[in-house]
């Protein structure tokens, strides 16, 4: 596949990436931090992979499928501890859990697809 055709994927996992980055910036200003360590290593832990998903789609990799598909797992997890935030009002939990639910069904996509 060319990179054209991982195109929405490559997209979602950039917008995903940004979000949680973003997302474990601002965990860390919260004054309860210690209560949000487990969100702050998935966002770290989800950024990373969605970049490297990414970078390899971009390349036109023969293992982008498996990367997706472990980009995935990564987001839904995240996305699930970001909820848990967002329903006690941390609206930059609800932000990237949104981006993690659009990122893994991206990502499931093009992992089925491949």
């Amino acid at each position: 596949m060319s990179h054209q055709q991982y195109q929405n994927c490559i997209e979602a996992c950039y917008a995903c990436a940004i979000a949680c980055s973003h997302c474990a910036a601002e965990c860390l200003k919260e004054e309860k931090v210690q209560d949000l360590r487990r969100c702050i290593q998935l966002d770290l832990e989800c950024a990373s992979i969605c970049k490297s998903a990414a970078d390899l789609m971009s390349l036109g990799s023969s293992f982008s499928s498996h990367i997706c598909h472990v980009c995935a797992d990564i987001c839904k997890a995240c996305a699930e501890e970001c909820e848990k935030h967002a329903q006690m009002g941390m609206e930059h939990c609800r932000e990237c859990a949104e981006a993690c639910r659009k990122c893994a069904q991206a990502c499931g996509e093009m992992a089925d697809a491949a």
